[in-house]
C-alpha cells in the first residue's frame, strides 16, 4: 500500500467521488488508521478484553489466498470486539522459518558459487540477518494491504532477543524437569538439507511404482519365504522377518531362521499381530533402522538396529563391500539385478504407493536414525502448572476435552484428542544453521551440559568436576518450537507483565485444519505447562482455499490467485508470466498458459480489498473448504458500488442542517402534528434493522462469517436500496415537512448504522463514507484521534423497535407492487408505460398506499373499489391478480387469448395447491400428529387457494 506521503493531501472523505474507485480509498486509509492508532491495545480494567495471535507467517513468504482468508476473518473479530467496547489487542509476528530461510540465502550464495560451509557458521548468519531486514517483511507489508487492524508497536520475529530469551528459558526448564532428552531415534530425513524435518514437512503423494518379490530361504534348506516389498535396498538392514501369529500357514516356521540375500547372516523369523493376513504373502521384512513400523516392531521385539545409509542417502559400512557408497537408489538398481542373478527374485509387480517427499526439496524422505533431542510429552511431571502430575500432552488433552478450551466446528475435537492419546516424543532438534541453537555444551569426556548461557554451562561444569574446553551443540530447534511458545512468549514471558494478565488466554485462534497438530495442540502443552492457562478459549478450524472446481491450489496446476492482483488487477500477459515463471517443463508451462488465458481474456479486474473481503466472509462456512470463484469478487464489488451509489442519493437529499434532517431535539414533538411523522415505512425499515442486527450478533458469537455476510448484503441491496430509498422518494416529494424530517432522519440514521455494522468485513468504503453520514446525524468529530468509524460503538439489536404492524403493512405493498410488475411483464408493457390499476381491498390501507404504489409500479392512477363486481364490470377483460384479499386489475387493452392462456396457467396451478393440500389433511397420521396451528394453518391456506381459484374460474368465464 503507498504510504500516506505518496497519496493526495486531501482525504477521498473531503468531497464524495461521483464513483466508486477502491483504490485512493484504501492508499488513504490504511496508513491513516495506523497514524491514529486505532489498533493500540488498552488495559482499562473497567472493561472485558479480547485478544487473537496472528499465525506468524514465514518471513521469507508472500501472501497467498489462505493468510488473506485468514486474517479476513482475524480482522472482522477484532474490529467487531473493538466496536464492542473491549480492551483489544491483535499480536503480530514472523516466523524465522529455519529450513525455508536458509534455503534462500543458500541458494543465493550458489548463484556466486559460494556454499554456507565457504563462509563458515558466524557468516553464513551475518548474511541471513541481512536478507532478512531487507527483504523479510514483505508479508507484512501486503497484511497491511487487507486492512487488517493490527497493533504493529507489539510485532515480534521469532528470533528476536525476547522471544529467544523464552525459548531458551523454556528448553532449559524442561531439561531440568526431566522433560528434554536426547536419544538415538528414527525421525523423517531429508538427504539433500541434510535435517531432520517434521511431518508437516513431509507431503505424500501416490506415485508409480514396483513391488518385488524376493525369496528368502530358510537357513536348514527346507524351503523359502517371499517377502514383497517396494524398497529392495533395504534389505541390507533387514534383522527379522515377520508373520502374523495366527496365520496357519507359517505357525511352524515362527523361532526359526532365514538366510539374508546378498548378505552372509540369519536372520530370525518372529511373530507380530502388526502382519496383515490378507496382504501379499503374509511375511513381512524387519528393518527397524530404515522404517517406523518396523521401528516399533524392534522395540518390542527388542530387535538390533542396523543403519545401512549416510546421512546423504548414499550406502554405508554397514552393507556388504561391493555396494557401500551407491547412492540408494543406484544401489536399488544393483541388488535387484543380483537378487535376479542368484535366482532370488521370484517376480516384479507394478504397485501404486504413497511416497513421502520434502516440500522443500522434492528428495523421496528416509527413516533414518540418528542422535536427536526430544520432548517427552507422555511423561507426568509434578511441574505442570496447569495439571500437576499430568503429562505434557495430558494436559493438552484434558483443557479440550473439560471444556476450557472450545473447537469450531466441534468435530475437530475427536481429530485432536486422537492425535494426543497416540502422541509419539516430539524430535525439536535439526540440523541446520539458521534458528535457535540449542543451548547445551559438550564436554570433551561427553558429558551434557543445558544451561542458558555458555557461562552458566561452565559453573555447571566446574561443578561436576570438569574444567576442559566446550563446544555447543551445533544444532538448532525446530521451528515449531519456538512458535508453541507465542502464546505466552509474546506478551512478555517469563516476566509478569499487565499483557500476559490482561490476553492469556487470548479470546480465539483462527487456523486451518492442516496444522492442528503441529501448532494448535503444541501451543495448548507448552502453554498449560508453563502458565497454568490455556493458551486460547476457541479454536475456529477452517478449511481450505481451493480454486472454483474445488481443486488444490498449486503452481503446478497453474490455478493460483494472488490476492493483491485480485485486489489491484493484473493484465492478462502478466498473469500468464507469473503463473509460468519457474516451470522447467515447456508443456506444462503452455498448459497452463493455454488455461490462463481461456479462464482470464481479459485478465483481472481490480475489485478492490473490500470486496475480497466480503467475498470471503459469504465463503466462510464451518468445516467447508473454499471454493474460490473470482466472479463473486465482482458481485460484492457491485455490492460496494451500490452502497456508495445510496449514500450519494441520501447525502444529495439530505442538504439541510440538523433540524431538517430530523436530528434536533425531539421531546414531545415527535408525531403526526409535531417534528417527526414517521410512516409505515420508516418503522419498517428500522424494524428490520433490528432483526439484522441481531442476526449478524449471532453470527459473530457462532463464527458464522457466511451468515453475517448474507444477512447484511440482503439488507442492504433487497430491503434498504431497493425498496426503502424508492419508498424515502415518494415521502420527500409528497409528504408533510414532519413526515419529510423523520424520512431524511431514516435515511440518515439506518444508512450510519448499516455502515457501522459492515465495518469489521469491509472497513474502507465503511470509513470513507461514514465520514461524510456521521455528521449529519448529529455525531460530534471533534478529537481526530475519535474521527473513525473504527472505534465507534457497533450496533445493538433494540427488540422493542421491532413492529410487526409495519413489517406486514409493507409486505402488502410489495406483494401488490410485485404482482403489478409480473402483469405488466406477462403482458409485456414497457416498464415505461405507467397503466392505471384497479384495485378492490380496504380503503383506508389503499389510500395510504396510492402514493407509494403510483411510484414503484409506475401506474398512471389507482382507483380504489369496494365491490369486485363493479370492478370487473368496468374493466372487463383486463388483465387480474389476486394478492391475499386484494383483488387488481391493471386497465389496459389486452391480447384476450394471451390473457387466456395466462388465467389458465394460474387456475392450474391453484388446482395442483389444492389437491396438496387437501391430501395432507386428508392423512389421518399427519392430523393427528403435527401441532394444532400447523394443521389450522393448513386449512387456511386451502380455503385461500380455493376461494382464489374460484375467482379466476369465473375471470377466465367472463373473457370466453
Amino acid at each position: 500500500m503507498p504510504n500516506a506521503s505518496n497519496t493526495p493531501n486531501k482525504s477521498p472523505v473531503d468531497e464524495l467521488a461521483k464513483s466508486y474507485e477502491p483504490a485512493p480509498i484504501e492508499a488513504y486509509w490504511g496508513p491513516e488508521w495506523e497514524k491514529r492508532g486505532i489498533a493500540d491495545a488498552t488495559l482499562d480494567e473497567d472493561k472485558g478484553d479480547f485478544s487473537i495471535q496472528l499465525p506468524p507467517p514465514n518471513v521469507t513468504g508472500t501472501l497467498h489466498m489462505g493468510h488473506a482468508f485468514n486474517q479476513t476473518i482475524m480482522d472482522g473479530l477484532v474490529r467487531h470486539a473493538r466496536m464492542s467496547g473491549k480492551n483489544t489487542l491483535w499480536v503480530p509476528g514472523t516466523d524465522h522459518a529455519g529450513i525455508a530461510t536458509q534455503i534462500v540465502v543458500e541458494r543465493q550464495l550458489d548463484a556466486q558459487k559460494v556454499s554456507r560451509h565457504d563462509l563458515g557458521r558466524e557468516k553464513f548468519l551475518e548474511k541471513v540477518w541481512e536478507w532478512k531486514e531487507s527483504s523479510g517483511s514483505t508479508i507484512t507489508r501486503q497484511i497491511r494491504r487487507l486492512g487488517a487492524s493490527i497493533d504493529w508497536a507489539k510485532e515480534y520475529f521469532t528470533m528476536d532477543s525476547k522471544m529467544s530469551k523464552a525459548v531458551v528459558e523454556v528448553f532449559v526448564r524442561l531439561y531440568e524437569q526431566g522433560l528434554i532428552y536426547r536419544g538415538k531415534r528414527l525421525v523423517n530425513w531429508d538427504p539433500v538439507l541434510g535435517t531432520a524435518v517434521s511431518d508437516l514437512e513431509v507431503v505424500s503423494e501416490e506415485e508409480d511404482g514396483s513391488m518385488w518379490h524376493i525369496r528368502y530361504p530358510l537357513s536348514d534348506g527346507s524351503g523359502q519365504l517371499i517377502v514383497a516389498t517396494t524398497r529392495p535396498e533395504t534389505l541390507l538392514g533387514d534383522v527379522a522377518v515377520m508373520v502374523n501369529p495366527n496365520d496357519e500357514r507359517y505357525q511352524h516356521l515362527i523361532g526359526k531362521w532365514v538366510s539374508l540375500p546378498l548378505c552372509a547372516r540369519d536372520i530370525p523369523i518372529i511373530a507380530d499381530d502388526y502382519v496383515d493376513l490378507n496382504f501379499g504373502t503374509g511375511v513381512v521384512k524387519v528393518t527397524p533402522a530404515h522404517d517406523f513400523n518396523d521401528y516399533a516392531v524392534g522395540q518390542r521385539h527388542q530387535l538390533p538396529l542396523i543403519n545401512i545409509l549416510t546421512l546423504d542417502a548414499k550406502i554405508n559400512e554397514n552393507a556388504p563391500a561391493e555396494y557401500q557408497g551407491l547412492d540408494r537408489f543406484a544401489a536399488r538398481k544393483q541388488i535387484v539385478a543380483d537378487l535376479d542373478q542368484a535366482g532370488l527374485l521370484e517376480k516384479v509387480q507394478p504397485h501404486k504407493l504413497m511416497v513421502p517427499r520434502g516440500d522443500r526439496t522434492q528428495t523421496i524422505i528416509e527413516p533414518m536414525l540418528t542422535d536427536q533431542w526430544f520432548v517427552a510429552v507422555s511423561k507426568p511431571s509434578p511441574d505442570n502448572q496447569y495439571q500437576p502430575g499430568s503429562s505434557v500432552a495430558g494436559a493438552a488433552l484434558a483443557a479440550v476435552t473439560n471444556g476450557d478450551i472450545k473447537l469450531v466446528p466441534e468435530n475437530w475435537i475427536s481429530t485432536y484428542t486422537q492425535w494426543l492419546e497416540n502422541i509419539q516424543d516430539w524430535c525439536i532438534s535439526r540440523q541446520l544453521w539458521w534458528g535457535h541453537q540449542i543451548p547445551a555444551w559438550y564436554g570433551d569426556n561427553g558429558q551434557i551440559f543445558v544451561a542458558r548461557s555458555e557461562s552458566e554451562a561452565k559453573v555447571q561444569a566446574v561443578a561436576a568436576g570438569y574444567s576442559g574446553a566446550l563446544s555447543r551443540d551445533a544444532d538448532v530447534l525446530d521451528t515449531w518450537f519456538s512458535s508453541a511458545l507465542v502464546p505466552f512468549s509474546s506478551l512478555g514471558w517469563p516476566e509478569k507483565t499487565p499483557a500476559l494478565e490482561h490476553f492469556l488466554p487470548s479470546s480465539v485462534l483462527v487456523t486451518g485444519f492442516d496444522i492442528i497438530f503441529f501448532w494448535v495442540a503444541r501451543m495448548v502443552m507448552m502453554t498449560c505447562h508453563f502458565t497454568g492457562k490455556v493458551p486460547f478459549h476457541t479454536v475456529y478450524v477452517h478449511g481450505l482455499v481451493r480454486d472454483a472446481e474445488g481443486q488444490k491450489m498449486s503452481k503446478s496446476k497453474g490455478n493460483t490467485l494472488d490476492p493483491i492482483d485480485l485486489i489491484d488487477g493484473i493484465e492478462l500477459d502478466a498473469l500468464v508470466s507469473k503463473r509460468t515463471t519457474g516451470l522447467m517443463n515447456p508443456k506444462q508451462a503452455e498448459s497452463i498458459s493455454k488455461r490462463t488465458r481461456k479462464e482470464f481474456p481479459e485478465g483481472i479486474s481490480a475489485f478492490g480489498t473490500d470486496a475480497l473481503r466480503f467475498t470471503f466472509a459469504s465463503l466462510a462456512s464451518l468445516g467447508r473448504n473454499i471454493n474460490f470463484d473470482q466472479k463473486r469478487c465482482e458481485g460484492y464489488r457491485n455490492f460496494c458500488n451500490k452502497l456508495w451509489n445510496a449514500t450519494r442519493f441520501v447525502l444529495m437529499n439530505c442538504p439541510g442542517n440538523l433540524e431538517e434532517n430530523g436530528f434536533a431535539p425531539c421531546d414531545d414533538q415527535c408525531g403526526p402534528d409535531g417534528y417527526l411523522d414517521f410512516s409505515p415505512a420508516d418503522k419498517w425499515i428500522v424494524s428490520l434493522l433490528q432483526r439484522t442486527e441481531a442476526e449478524v450478533e449471532k453470527g459473530f458469537q457462532n463464527y458464522r462469517f457466511d451468515n453475517i455476510a448474507n444477512s447484511i448484503y440482503q439488507f442492504v441491496w433487497d430491503e434498504y436500496c431497493d425498496w426503502y430509498l424508492e419508498l424515502a422518494k415518494v415521502q420527500l416529494q409528497n409528504g408533510t415537512p414532519a413526515q419529510q424530517r423523520a424520512t431524511r432522519r431514516t435515511l440518515l440514521r439506518v444508512l450510519e448504522t448499516i455502515l457501522r455494522l459492515a465495518h469489521p468485513l469491509i472497513p474502507f468504503i465503511t470509513e470513507t463514507l461514514w465520514q461524510t453520514v456521521a455528521p449529519m446525524t448529529g455525531k460530534a468529530l471533534e478529537q481526530q484521534a475519535k474521527q473513525t468509524i473504527a472505534l465507534q460503538a457497533y450496533p445493538i439489536a433494540q427488540p422493542e423497535k421491532i413492529d410487526a404492524l409495519s413489517e406486514a403493512w409493507l409486505n402488502q405493498i410489495k406483494a401488490i407492487v410485485d404482482a403489478c410488475r409480473n402483469l405488466r411483464g406477462e403482458m409485456q408493457v414497457s416498464p415505461a408505460q405507467k397503466v392505471p390499476l384497479w384495485i378492490c381491498g380496504p380503503e383506508a390501507f389503499l389510500k395510504q398506499a396510492t402514493p407509494y404504489l403510483l411510484a414503484l409500479a409506475k401506474l398512471s392512477e389507482v382507483k380504489i373499489y369496494q365491490d369486485e363486481a363493479s370492478m370487473e364490470k368496468d374493466a372487463a377483460g383486463a388483465p387480474m391478480a389476486l394478492v391475499g384479499e386484494l383483488k387488481l386489475l391493471l386497465k389496459i387493452e389486452v391480447d384476450v387469448g394471451a390473457e387466456r392462456i395466462r388465467l389458465g396457467k394460474e387456475i392450474d396451478r391453484l388446482a395442483n395447491e389444492i389437491q396438496k393440500a387437501r391430501s395432507k389433511l386428508s392423512n389421518e397420521s399427519f392430523v393427528a400428529r403435527a401441532p394444532e396451528e400447523v394443521v389450522a394453518q393448513e386449512k387456511q391456506r386451502l380455503t385461500g387457494f380455493e376461494q382464489n381459484h374460484e375467482k379466476l374460474v369465473a375471470q377466465l368465464e367472463r373473457l370466453k
